[in-house]
């Protein structure tokens, strides 16, 4: 925990002070921006106040009195929920604006892990419970130059294991011999192992219809068949297995089994091409002028592209997420679709740019990542630009 960062930030915000609260470790951010480890048995609730200035402290229950041991600053001790009440006046030491793992609404509900009857009580003491949602950017979604290498590394291999899958494709289609999406899943899965990734969940390898679903799961037994004439979609997210702090790298690309890509197809397709490159353009734009840019621009930017091409009713999703430790970061979305994320977008974070089609019989998606860096903002990895033709 970086005390002297976090009491700077605050001031900047204008807050008396950050109130993190946690029972049955249900507040992960909570436990990594304090550096606080998992003790394993959380029954009862503490609270810990960082204030914009002066020594941190705590509240803890008689039961578990060592829980918060490890972070600098008195602890007082609670038993009665009277005594929590009384406590919690002292913690908050007269504080009036204070932020909390909260959102209002829920718009950010990777944040969101303050249930509403502790919100309450806080109001019931005479503090304001604001959302620390930007504090946590900073300090959880902003990437290292060391992870920034690592995602580049993880980016490498992620492309050449995409490119071998669909020379896989390629090759075993062309011979006539049986292939289906789960084959396909395996066969990438094999190569994260090979070459030292690691995933929290399966790819995504969808061919025809099945690529309309955007969290397309192909089962074991029953997957469909890749065959000549098939669209397909590889959706691909790892890091490095051997780095404790690794970020992901996270990409879609959309293939077709054959030589001449069905003109449906490829005209979805260049649209959802389109509306990704007028958001790389809006970002690096901005962010080369220095000028503000929330979550909420380029997802109204990029969306803006698709529904000017008449093809709104079949967009599902927001246009990208927040990447980092996880494949969907803490940081902010580029959403003003699902919610309405009004976070800027900050030097030395990632997000994926990803808009998709969902028609009928078929779906398209391409995904890139983009980091933004001091003055400007780059794709990370390898841009696709029309159907790869296997």
């Amino acid at each position: 925990m970086n005390l002297d960062l976090i009491q700077h930030e605050l001031q900047t915000a204008g807050l008396d002070g950050w109130l993190f609260f946690d029972h049955h470790e249900r507040d992960p951010l909570a436990y990594r921006l304090l550096g606080l480890k998992s003790s394993g048995l959380v029954s009862r609730r503490w609270y810990y106040f960082l204030p914009a200035r002066g020594e941190p402290r705590g509240l803890v229950h008689q039961v578990e009195p060592h829980v918060l041991d490890a972070l600098p600053g008195a602890k007082l001790r609670y038993a009665r929920w009277q005594e929590q009440e009384t406590g919690l006046r002292q913690l908050l030491g007269g504080a009036k604006k204070v932020a909390m793992q909260y959102s209002p609404r829920c718009a950010v509900p990777y944040v969101a892990n303050v249930d509403a009857g502790t919100i309450e009580l806080i109001h019931s003491l005479g503090a304001e419970v604001v959302s620390s949602a930007e504090l946590i950017q900073i300090f959880e979604a902003k990437w290292t130059p060391a992870q920034l290498e690592m995602h580049l590394e993880a980016g490498r291999r992620v492309d050449q294991i995409r490119r071998e899958a669909f020379e896989h494709i390629h090759r075993v289609t062309r011979i006539g011999q049986p292939l289906d999406e789960y084959g396909v899943q395996q066969f990438v899965l094999r190569r994260f192992q090979e070459r030292g990734l690691v995933t929290n969940h399966p790819p995504i390898v969808g061919a025809n219809v099945n690529a309309a679903d955007s969290h397309y799961a192909p089962p074991e037994s029953g997957s469909a068949p890749i065959r000549r004439g098939d669209l397909v979609l590889l959706d691909l997210w790892a890091k490095l297995s051997d780095e404790p702090e690794a970020v992901y790298y996270d990409i879609t690309w959309m293939a077709f089994c054959g030589d001449e890509v069905p003109e449906r197809m490829r005209q979805a397709f260049a649209v959802v091409v389109g509306a990704r490159d007028a958001g790389i353009r809006l970002v690096q734009e901005a962010i080369a002028a220095s000028r503000p840019l929330r979550g909420f621009e380029v997802d109204d930017t990029v969306r803006g592209h698709i529904e000017s091409c008449g093809l709104g009713r079949f967009i599902r999703h927001r246009t990208g997420h927040s990447i980092g430790r996880e494949v969907h970061g803490v940081g902010a979305n580029m959403d003003n679709f699902e919610t309405h994320d009004e976070r800027p977008v900050i030097p030395w974070t990632c997000f994926s740019i990803e808009p998709a089609l969902y028609l009928p019989d078929f779906g398209v998606r391409t995904e890139i990542n983009l980091f933004v860096e001091e003055r400007g903002a780059r794709v990370t990895g390898e841009m696709q630009m029309e159907f790869v033709r296997l």
